[in-house]
C-alpha cells in the first residue's frame, strides 16, 4: 500500500509539473498573439512593439536558463517569479495598445 501511495505522489508531481509548463507556454503564445493583434490593428506602434518583444525575449531567456539549472523543471519559486513577470508584461501590453499612440 506505501509503494502505491507513493508511485501515485510522484505521478501526480508529475503531472502538476507537466501542467504548469504548458500553462506557462500557453501563456506565452497568448501574449505573443495580443502583440500580433496590436500591430495590425495600428494600436501598437514600432517602439512599443519592439520594446514588448524584447520583454518577452528575456523571460523566455529566463525561463530557458532556469530550467537548464534544474535539470529542465522550473521549482515552484521560479514558476512564481515567471507569473508575476508574465503579469506585468500583459499589463504592459495592455497599457501600450489603449494609450493614445497609434501607428
Amino acid at each position: 500500500m506505501k509503494r502505491f501511495a507513493f508511485t501515485s505522489l510522484i505521478a501526480a508531481g508529475l503531472m502538476v509539473s507537466g501542467l504548469s509548463a504548458q500553462e506557462i507556454k500557453k501563456r506565452q503564445e497568448n501574449q505573443q498573439d495580443r502583440i500580433a493583434q496590436g500591430v495590425q490593428s495600428g494600436q501598437l506602434t514600432a517602439g512599443e512593439t519592439a520594446h514588448l518583444e524584447k520583454k518577452e525575449a528575456g523571460l523566455n531567456r529566463e525561463i530557458r536558463r532556469d530550467r537548464a539549472a534544474n535539470g529542465g523543471k522550473l521549482t515552484s519559486q521560479e514558476r512564481r517569479q515567471i507569473n508575476r513577470q508574465q503579469n506585468k508584461l500583459s499589463r504592459q501590453i495592455y497599457r501600450d495598445k489603449h494609450n493614445a499612440k497609434h501607428q
